[in-house]
C-alpha cells in the first residue's frame, strides 16, 4: 500500500476511511445503507477479503460492487452466501450476539452514546417524523461492539435526546447490564472531526482524536455539551494513496 499522504482528502473521505479502517480485523459487521456500508465495502476492497458483511434485510456475507441503494437492493441477495428472514435475523443471528460490530448511524447522539432516530421535538407534534428505530435497538443491544457514524454538528450531538431510540451506555455504568444487554455498547463514534470514545469509568463520550486539520476548538464548538477531551488527543493519519482511490473509484461505480 503506498505511503504518500495525499493533501486532498475531504472530510467525508477521511471520516469514511477512518471507520474502514476499524474493520480490519473484525470477522463480521452488520450495516445499513450509506456512509458505514461504503466504509464495509471499502474494508473489503483494501484490508480485510474475508470480513462478513450483514444487513438488515437478512443478507449474511453479501459482496456488492458497488454501493447498495437500499437494505432491499438486489445485489445484495444475488451476491450474499445466504439470505434468511428477518425474525432468523434478529433472533439466530443479532439477538445470540453472533454478529461482532455494527455500524449506526443517528439524527441524535448523546453524551452516554445513546440515539434518537424517532423524531426531532415533541413526541406527539414533532418538528420533523424521523424513520424510527428499525432493528436499531435490538441490534445495540446484542452485537458485540457498536460503531456510531454521524456527521460532528450541535444539531447531532445534543445534551438531551428528544426522544431515546436506542441505548449506548443508557444512564450511565451499568444501565446496560441492568437491561441484560449481551454486546459492550459503542466503542467508538467516527465524525468528520474527529473520534469519540466511551471513558472506561463514566462511560462519557470523550475526544480521542482529531482528524487531520481539525482544531479541539472546532470539536467543542460542535457539540451539545462540555465536551470531554483526552489530555493529548491522537492524530489520525491521512488518508494514502491507495485508501484515497479506492474510495473514489468504489463511488463512481
Amino acid at each position: 500500500m503506498a505511503t504518500a499522504a495525499p493533501t486532498d482528502a475531504t472530510a467525508a473521505e477521511v471520516q469514511t476511511v477512518v471507520a474502514a479502517r476499524l474493520l480490519r480485523e473484525a470477522r463480521s459487521v452488520f450495516i445499513g445503507v450509506g456512509r458505514p456500508s461504503t466504509a464495509a465495502i471499502l474494508a473489503r476492497m483494501i484490508y480485510n477479503p474475508d470480513l462478513v458483511l450483514v444487513y438488515e434485510s437478512g443478507t449474511i456475507g453479501a459482496r456488492p460492487y458497488r454501493i447498495p441503494l437500499s437494505i432491499g437492493d438486489g445485489e445484495l441477495a444475488e451476491t450474499a452466501d445466504a439470505v434468511v428472514s428477518v425474525p432468523e435475523m434478529f433472533n439466530y443471528w443479532i439477538g445470540p450476539g453472533r454478529i461482532e460490530v455494527a455500524f449506526l448511524g443517528a439524527a441524535q447522539v448523546d453524551r452516554l452514546g445513546n440515539l434518537n432516530s424517532t423524531v426531532i421535538g415533541d413526541y406527539d407534534h414533532p418538528k420533523t417524523r424521523l424513520p424510527g428505530a428499525g432493528g436499531a435497538p435490538e441490534i445495540a443491544a446484542g452485537c458485540g461492539e457498536v460503531v456510531i457514524v454521524a456527521p460532528h454538528s450541535k444539531r447531532t450531538f445534543v445534551e438531551r435526546l428528544d426522544f431515546r431510540t436506542t441505548v449506548g451506555f443508557g444512564d450511565g455504568p451499568g444501565d446496560r447490564e441492568r437491561l441484560g444487554f449481551r454486546g459492550r455498547g459503542p466503542s467508538a463514534v467516527i465524525t468528520d472531526l474527529g473520534v469519540l470514545e466511551p471513558d472506561p469509568e463514566s462511560k462519557e463520550l470523550t475526544l480521542t482524536r482529531l482528524h487531520p486539520g481539525v482544531a479541539i476548538e472546532a470539536g467543542r464548538e460542535a457539540t451539545g455539551w462540555d465536551l470531554a477531551i483526552a489530555a493529548n488527543p491522537d492524530r489520525t493519519e491521512e488518508p494514502d494513496q491507495a485508501e484515497l482511490e479506492a474510495l473514489r473509484e468504489l463511488l463512481e461505480r
